[in-house]
């Protein structure tokens, strides 16, 4: 039979990592929703955002691409 101690522990820990995984669902679901508001103000030409902007993202997104890339292969940049 388990001590009422390690039933307590255990208890604790288990709530403790629910309320990790629901900040992380959370903070994740934040982000997509940002995410799709940015997708459709660019598709609704709501321009508060200058055009280069989404260009220098695009070409930031693929040097970090490319560098990750070159990590996997074993390349030394």
């Amino acid at each position: 039979m388990m001590e009422p101690l390690s039933i307590g522990l255990i208890a604790v820990s288990v709530l403790l990592v629910a309320g990790m995984a629901a900040v992380a669902g959370l903070k994740g679901w934040q982000n997509w929703l940002d995410f799709k508001r940015l997708e459709l103000a660019s598709q609704t030409g709501d321009h508060s955002l200058p055009p280069a902007t989404g260009r220098i993202e695009l070409a930031d997104l693929k040097e970090r691409v490319r560098k990750l890339e070159a990590i996997a292969a074993g390349i030394d940049l």
